[in-house]
């Protein structure tokens, strides 16, 4: 944060030491009588730099939104696949199995759901139960080469459910970068002032379209507020691969 204020500081000290040196050299003919030219120029940078920002925070955001939603979908999907691999196993590890596949996938989808919410973490309950999943599969027989087989692709699976949870662990907290927040806050902060600079008038057309002015700040602030965290907030990531899930597990007989 220092570094970058002294960058700042030094920077618009060179700008001001170029535009007085330029001034002093060239002709007064050749110079503006007001100051309506420089304004209007910085004025222009100012809303450029700050649709820039908020163009890239809203990519980023979305990004990561979208990234959140596909880890889901791997998630489940493994899911789906470990509980049919299950499904060929002798009566008691099967429904062993089964059960805590079942298990995980309510657990996420009520307590663990609400806790990524509220806490922006998860929870430990499910882990211990994915841990359960993995020890019992371990231990499944291997008496012959397609018992083998079998508790290797089971393994399979459980590890790449386990891989998409560290992705959703990842996905819970990530936000938007430290720096991004900074220039989005700052370029706010110009684009409110640039009226005041620019010398309007307290009229009543004037009050009206700096109010539309920040009402759509205002707005797109808020939208930037859902998007940045993918299962938090009122944009959160669906249940619904989730949901699927529980869903083909009934379709398994």
């Amino acid at each position: 944060m220092i570094q970058a204020l002294l960058v700042a500081v030094v920077s618009a000290a060179i700008a001001i030491a170029v535009f007085v040196a330029g001034a002093r050299a060239w002709p007064r003919s050749w110079q503006q009588s007001d100051d309506h030219a420089a304004g209007g120029m910085v004025f222009d940078m100012i809303n450029t730099f700050f649709v820039a920002v908020v163009a890239f925070v809203v990519v980023l955001c979305w990004q990561q939104y979208d990234n959140a939603e596909s880890h889901t979908v791997e998630e489940s999907k493994a899911l789906i696949d470990t509980y049919w691999i299950a499904h060929e196993l002798p009566d008691q590890d099967r429904q062993r199995v089964q059960g805590l596949v079942r298990d995980y996938t309510e657990q996420v989808l009520g307590q663990e759901w609400t806790v990524m919410d509220h806490e922006g973490r998860l929870s430990s309950t499910p882990q211990r139960t994915l841990e359960s999943l993995r020890d019992t599969v371990s231990a499944l027989p291997a008496d012959d080469e397609a018992a083998k087989d079998l508790r290797d692709k089971a393994l399979d699976s459980v590890r790449q459910i386990n891989a998409a949870r560290q992705d959703r662990a990842v996905d819970v907290r990530r936000g938007i970068p430290e720096f991004l927040t900074i220039a989005l806050w700052f370029g706010t902060v110009l684009v409110l002032l640039n009226p005041v600079f620019s010398g309007f008038r307290v009229t009543l057309k004037n009050v009206l379209m700096i109010g539309l002015l920040g009402l759509v700040i205002g707005l797109v602030l808020l939208q930037i507020n859902h998007l940045e965290r993918p299962f938090s907030h009122l944009t959160v990531v669906p249940r619904d691969a989730f949901e699927n899930a529980l869903s083909n597990y009934d379709q398994v007989t």
